[in-house]
């Protein structure tokens, strides 16, 4: 048994899952005035597979068709679903940039950045994320301070976030958290990645990464989010539900991931919505982050049509148990974070653009 749950990687994470259910049952549940607040962040990547560029504009072009199909739903402020595009830095074609910013304008997301490396130093990380924020931005994407420095939240392609794969694959950079933050990045969203070894034992938190930034895996170790407490010299580590949930007579993970064979449903909803993730101090404010390589032909049909229909009629069932649902794109969510933080209270909605403001093509 031992062996099958280091082959799963449970033993990076489930010490931390235990002291989830604690705290959590410690935690008062909010209904009445409780607020859902809902962010699909998607690993958008066209030419996933080493696809060619055409089957990569057919997949944009197949997000660019559908997507504004599922504005028949609407959360409690009358906004539509709104998708988080984590772009592969190293996929940028304008034309893909120039579609998705379409959406984009029309209300329907934001883009982000997603980025896949290997055998990198901090040097030459820093030279492929200032090209890519650089030709994001040339599209209207990407938002910026009151200085006009780029502000973006990060996923990092194939998990390994500060070089944190056993066999030092697909990073090289320990210090790659330092890098980011330099650049402007104000949030990462990378996890969780179980069963990858990635994965860190911090389960179904919202938390500032702290010890020695510099060296590899410091995300492992960190202060849980709470009213009263932030950090300006750090990013801060936004986490999707993991969980141990019913599959019939046995037992799944549930890792927060919508694919083709694992798409969203009733049940699904409810594990995510049931981690209750929320800044300290604030329970009446919960935080779904989930996760998806949408651009992938199957993952697609779970997402649009019948398949987004079934996870947006999910979560507007929750609004009957008390929530008011409320979709938002990653940097929506960091800005409500943020503005728990703060001490802000009442309906999130007031604080979607609270220090980090919409991106240009999205602020019409």
């Amino acid at each position: 048994m031992f062996s099958r749950l280091r082959k799963k990687n449970l033993h990076q994470w489930l010490p931390d899952y235990a002291r989830h259910i604690a705290r959590r049952a410690r935690t008062p549940r909010t209904r009445g005035d409780a607020h859902l607040l809902f962010a699909l962040c998607d690993h958008y990547e066209p030419l996933h597979g080493h696809a060619d560029d055409a089957t990569g504009m057919a997949r944009v072009d197949a997000w660019v068709k559908g997507y504004p199909a599922l504005g028949e739903f609407r959360d409690s402020n009358g906004r539509p679903p709104r998708h988080g595009f984590f772009f592969p830095g190293e996929e940028y074609r304008p034309y893909f940039m120039d579609q998705l910013a379409g959406l984009v304008k029309q209300g329907f997301g934001e883009v982000e950045v997603h980025l896949h490396h290997d055998g990198d130093t901090a040097a030459t990380l820093t030279e492929k994320l200032n090209e890519t924020l650089k030709t994001f931005a040339e599209h209207g994407h990407i938002s910026r301070d009151a200085k006009g420095k780029y502000k973006w939240s990060f996923i990092h392609g194939n998990w390994s976030l500060a070089n944190s794969r056993p066999d030092r694959k697909w990073c090289g950079v320990d210090d790659e958290m330092l890098v980011l933050h330099r650049l402007g990045c104000y949030a990462d969203l990378t996890f969780p990645s179980a069963p990858d070894p990635c994965q860190p034992d911090k389960v179904n938190q919202i938390y500032w990464p702290d010890g020695d930034l510099s060296k590899r895996r410091s995300y492992e170790h960190g202060e849980r989010a709470r009213v009263g407490a932030m950090y300006d010299d750090r990013l801060l580590m936004i986490t999707g539900p993991l969980s141990l949930a019913r599959k019939g007579l046995g037992m799944r993970l549930e890792n927060g991931a919508i694919t083709g064979g694992d798409p969203p449903t009733s049940a699904r909803v409810k594990s995510w919505i049931d981690q209750a993730i929320h800044i300290e101090g604030r329970p009446e404010w919960v935080f779904v982050k989930v996760h998806t390589h949408g651009a992938i032909e199957s993952t697609a049909a779970s997402l649009l049509g019948e398949g987004g229909r079934t996870l947006h009629a999910a979560l507007h069932a929750q609004t009957r148990d008390g929530f008011r649902l409320h979709y938002v794109t990653a940097r929506e969510m960091f800005n409500v974070a943020r503005a728990a933080m703060d001490g802000k209270m009442g309906n999130p909605s007031a604080y979607y653009d609270y220090v980090i403001a919409p991106p240009p093509v999205g602020s019409g």
